[in-house]
């Protein structure tokens, strides 16, 4: 009886003298209706066997690449022309994408989100290092045997009844909001959250306003669903609803960020906030509050400035969350607070594109917040936040030797260094990466605004770090 090692030199023989016939035949070496060389003539120009030649025939003829002609011998089969390319130079292109996903493409085109590991000044980058890992995974360990065994199986699409009843309490204590457990629906993260929201609640063709500048994974997003994204300008309380309802008059929803407006930093006053719950009433239409890194004020609990959905008359509005930002991204944990009515249709919806999150994810996120962790972490990163945008404020007005004297900000995880409108803010980004720092340009994030500057991620990088970037972008600066 031969070895295995033996078998597995056979097998692999087999698969080379397959492979190579194959790539031949494909490439056009062996043209359509070309004879293959005799078995016994062809094992012994490649040195093995003829059964290992005459295994390689057989399973391409069982692909259809050949066929044995009785009393012939056995040649490239005619039917292979009509499916292999056009040599080299002459291929015809592939259709393209259509014209939404071509769309959806020129917006991630401009946007290019960075995939590569986070290095400052990245934006929306959390501090990971200090996360508290060993707890993490202590609670993972508790868990019983029999409770990991329900967390195999395919669960609510809606989320882990405990999860769901942790964000609740949780939103009521920090955020102001009144919400009943029944109505938090579970995703992966915000983008999924408003892309479940413009899968139910939008038709094609239906306007929606966003503000400008504003974040461009929103309006893909809204793209992908054939909905048309309206910019709406941006001035010192958030976006314009008294010039959008003029301007875009059938506008069926609009998406706004209004505890820390994406890009600029801006807080949306309580006179546009009830502005705009007077607009969705009276056009009937929907406001998406993307509440991205609300939990980072940095002022004391009576100085934080509650959530939108918080307010009386917010009946219309859908609040998205995300853990991303609060612990960290690769939870891939995020939700939304819909009402009653439609929480079934979301968890459907939630049920056909990715099932459910993972079940001992969510059960272990359950009791860190219901145990008390989330508080004291989100304690712990808003002094750590603060004072490394101290830190961003003092070495980057150092380094650039005053050029650079950016507004210190009550609240988020990044800062606008804000120029004159129409500069040229692209040339300085592209300096700025080939130091090795990210240095996001403002208009990448405008669809019509001529506004320009930099953002300028602070959170997730130490004190060497920023100081370290800070003396890249400001020997660029004191060139300019």
């Amino acid at each position: 009886m031969p070895s295995p090692g033996a078998n597995r030199t056979t097998a692999t023989l087999r698969q080379q003298v397959y492979a190579q016939l194959r790539r031949a035949i494909e490439q056009g070496s062996l043209r359509a209706g070309t004879r293959l060389p005799p078995s016994r003539e062809h094992a012994a120009s490649l040195g093995v066997s003829r059964n290992t030649v005459l295994w390689a025939v057989q399973r391409l003829q069982a692909e259809g690449y050949v066929e044995a002609r009785v009393g012939d011998g056995t040649y490239v089969s005619q039917a292979v022309a009509a499916t292999l390319p056009a040599p080299q130079g002459l291929v015809a292109p592939p259709r393209g994408l259509s014209r939404r996903g071509q769309l959806i493409a020129d917006t991630a085109a401009r946007w290019r989100p960075p995939l590569a590991a986070a290095q400052a000044f990245r934006i929306g980058a959390p501090e990971v290092a200090t996360f508290p890992f060993a707890l993490w995974d202590r609670l993972t360990r508790q868990a019983s045997s029999g409770q990991r065994s329900h967390r195999a199986q395919y669960l609510d699409p809606a989320g882990d009844p405990d999860l769901r009843q942790a964000v609740a309490q949780w939103l009521w204590a920090s955020r102001g909001i009144r919400c009943d457990a029944a109505q938090v629906v579970v995703c992966s993260g915000s983008q999924q959250g408003i892309d479940l929201i413009a899968r139910l609640l939008l038709d094609v063709g239906d306007e929606v306003l966003v503000e400008d500048p504003g974040y461009p994974g929103i309006r893909a997003s809204l793209l992908g669903h054939g909905a048309l994204a309206r910019p709406v300008d941006m001035d010192g309380d958030g976006l314009r609803i008294d010039t959008a309802a003029t301007q875009w008059p059938h506008a069926r929803m609009a998406v706004v960020t209004p505890t820390h407006q994406f890009p600029t930093g801006v807080c949306m006053g309580l006179a546009r906030r009830q502005a705009l719950l007077q607009w969705a009433r009276t056009h009937d239409a929907w406001v998406v509050e993307d509440d991205y890194d609300g939990e980072f004020q940095y002022g004391g609990a009576a100085q934080r400035v509650p959530a939108l959905c918080s307010l009386p008359g917010s009946e219309r509005v859908l609040y998205v969350g995300t853990f991303s930002k609060t612990l960290h991204p690769g939870l891939r944990l995020g939700f939304v607070v819909v009402p009653p009515a439609l929480v079934e249709a979301f968890a459907m919806a939630r049920a056909i594109t990715d099932r459910h999150a993972p079940g001992d994810t969510q059960a272990v996120l359950a009791r860190f917040i219901a145990e008390g962790h989330l508080l004291r972490h989100l304690r712990q990163m808003r002094e750590l936040y603060l004072q490394r945008q101290h830190t961003l404020r003092a070495a980057l007005a150092e380094a650039s030797n005053g050029a650079w004297q950016l507004a210190a900000s009550d609240r988020g995880m990044h800062l606008l260094h804000e120029v004159a409108p129409g500069t040229d803010d692209e040339t300085l980004s592209r300096q700025a990466l080939a130091g090795g720092v990210m240095l996001a340009p403002l208009s990448r994030y405008a669809m019509q605004s001529a506004r320009r500057g930099w953002l300028l991620g602070y959170a997730g990088f130490d004190d060497t770090e920023i100081r370290a970037a800070a003396r890249v972008v400001g020997g660029l600066v004191r060139q300019r």
